[in-house]
């Protein structure tokens, strides 16, 4: 084992992914952020497919969220500098191929995805250039820019009515509770969208083609699913249910239908409903997860953004009439075929009387033996309230055709299985969560995939705190850990990390003063003595989420343990890596330091 030639895993990384896309007006031009140089870069190209790909931005950073004009003549999108996600505004004029920087030298975090005011005058954003995160609106030609929201919550995104007067803005409140509010731009009052209780869970708003109707996710039945509002009446109702999560809704142009994701279990299909007779279709490839979903201006065809484990992300198109499926963009080099990758399949252990799901990846050919059991990674996913779909995940494609088995769980505080198991794990975060994935561990050993002495474990950014909380917490369980922009310190992550995330520290951990035991305890900088195999920590210095500085708190401790460790800070990312160079450098060595750790058996 393996039975075939490893993938090369430096080549796999290089391959382009898109990241998302905009259409324009006219229905004729997509605007596409795609890494095909290597560098997250904006992209005109036509949706029917056929001309070239041309880019339009240039330069060493990142370039995301191209949002088009009302009038198509226009092209917003955001830029940072070293990954800090202090991004600035840039306005590209198609028409004159020019590029104006709205927003020089941003100092504050701001939110990428804007929103266009219908005259194409201003934008909406959400920033924390006044402490916790709000709303503002841009105005185009003066640079001016005025606050519109005063409420005590982190605002997440916002979006303008067709008719120039509201704002959809969506803050977190309580928890992981959002709301939507209705921000008057007249007279500044918000009202929240609210059933006769009081305001319920309402994400991802859209308005209606004629203003009067929002469509949103809402975790009121227990699962994510899609509801429309009226402003005038008031009258909530629930468009798909709750045996599935379903999000990101977009209108049709005449207002009939809706278009979003329909998530089982890590495949995550595109669905479309006819308002007038309530009939659901679904849309999907056999495997892989959609996003992004979006009706073109003409209402004919549904744009949306593919990937699966044989696929990296593109954009596709579906014509609602005859079924038929195009894509936009290619990213898979004609040197792959779909056969030489793995499709993970969906298992399944107990874990403290819940059934806990995760993708196990299996080498080809790879049967259960008594006897010659391979090494094994169990690769941890972050957020916490994030989910791995069955998506394209080179690292594990690499491992799993090098004779790898790879585990990636879907612990208690993941999406996609409905909102008490989301939150299964408030107050506890790397306490129950951290359990699933031990027995996680112990399953593979158990159903023979594994080899008990040759188990390693990595992640990123909570994923790589949980690594740590692993390596500390259940030091005999793996022979070596990777963590990739973990933090390891409730205390100076709190302190250091960015507003909106200190909200969510509150709502969801408690107060580091009030709750300083518990910060301590569930914080693996104090328990670094008990690591037993060696260690390797991933950061980027500019970021925002989870500092260096947690890092280098961690360095500071493994000097003095007799445990082998490895420290990578690259100067110019923050948190997870743009530049290819960088994320080559990493994402090789964090296999080639899994592999030597786990080339020999263990006694």
């Amino acid at each position: 084992m393996p039975t075939h030639k490893p993938l090369h895993l430096e080549k796999l990384i290089r391959v382009p992914n898109v990241h998302g896309y905009d259409v324009a007006p006219d229905g004729k031009t997509a605007a596409v952020v795609w890494d095909k140089s290597g560098q997250l870069e904006i992209y005109l190209l036509p949706v029917s497919g056929k001309g070239r790909p041309k880019k339009i931005t240039s330069g060493p950073e990142s370039k995301v969220a191209p949002r088009f004009s009302p009038d198509g003549a226009r092209l917003v999108f955001a830029q940072d500098y070293g990954g800090d996600e202090n991004f600035d505004l840039f306005l590209y004029d198609l028409r004159a191929r020019t590029t104006r920087n709205l927003t020089p030298d941003t100092p504050d975090t701001l939110n990428p995805d804007v929103s266009w005011s219908p005259d194409g005058a201003r934008l909406a954003f959400t920033s924390n250039r006044e402490g916790l995160f709000a709303t503002y609106i841009l105005e185009i030609e003066s640079g001016a820019a005025r606050r519109v929201t005063h409420h005590a919550y982190t605002d997440y995104g916002a979006e303008w009515s067709p008719d120039g007067k509201y704002l959809a803005v969506v803050a977190n409140t309580r928890g992981q509770t959002h709301n939507t509010f209705i921000v008057d731009l007249t007279s500044g009052a918000a009202r929240a969208i609210a059933n006769a209780a009081g305001p319920i869970d309402a994400l991802y708003p859209r308005w209606s083609p004629d203003g009067q109707r929002l469509a949103f996710s809402s975790f009121e039945p227990g699962l994510y699913s899609l509801f429309t509002f009226h402003l005038e009446t008031g009258e909530l109702k629930q468009e798909t249910k709750a045996t599935h999560e379903a999000f990101t809704p977009n209108w049709s142009p005449a207002g009939r239908q809706l278009t979003f994701t329909w998530n089982e279990d890590g495949n995550e299909r595109v669905g479309v409903k006819n308002l007038r007779t309530n009939k659901v279709r679904y849309v999907s490839f056999p495997e892989g997860a959609h996003s992004q979903p979006r009706f073109s201006p003409d209402g004919r065809n549904v744009f949306f953004i593919y990937n699966g484990p044989r696929h990296p992300p593109d954009v596709w198109s579906l014509s609602l009439a005859s079924g038929r499926k195009r894509q936009i963009t290619r990213s898979l080099p004609k040197t792959y075929r779909p056969g030489d990758f793995v499709s993970p399949k969906v298992a399944r252990w107990e874990s403290e009387g819940l059934t806990i799901s995760g993708l196990l990846y299996l080498p080809k050919g790879f049967r259960p033996s008594a006897k010659a059991k391979p090494p094994a990674v169990l690769y941890i996913h972050g957020g916490p309230t994030w989910q791995y779909k069955n998506e394209w995940y080179v690292t594990a494609q690499a491992l799993v055709s090098a004779g790898y088995v790879v585990l990636c769980p879907n612990y208690r505080g993941s999406t996609g299985y409905g909102r008490a198991f989301q939150e299964a794990n408030r107050f506890d975060l790397g306490g129950a969560d951290m359990r699933d994935v031990i027995t996680g561990a112990h399953w593979l050993v158990e159903q023979g995939y594994a080899d008990t002495k040759r188990l390693a474990i990595t992640g990123g950014s909570y994923g790589g705190y949980l690594t740590m909380t692993a390596l500390t917490r259940h030091p005999r369980v793996f022979a070596a850990g990777s963590a990739l922009v973990p933090y390891l310190n409730w205390f100076t992550e709190h302190e250091n990390e960015r507003e909106d995330l200190k909200y969510w520290d509150l709502e969801n951990f408690g107060d580091p003063v009030k709750e300083a035991e518990r910060y301590r305890e569930y914080s693996p900088i104090y328990f670094m003595e008990n690591i037993l195999a060696p260690v390797q920590m991933i950061a980027g210095a500019n970021d925002s989420r989870c500092p260096a500085s947690e890092t280098e708190q961690a360095a500071a401790v493994l000097k003095d343990l007799d445990v082998p460790y490895e420290i990578i800070i690259y100067p110019d990312e923050g948190h997870g890596f743009r530049k290819i160079e960088n994320r080559v450098d990493a994402y090789v060595k964090r296999v080639e330091f899994l592999k030597k750790h786990l080339a020999k058996r263990k006694t």
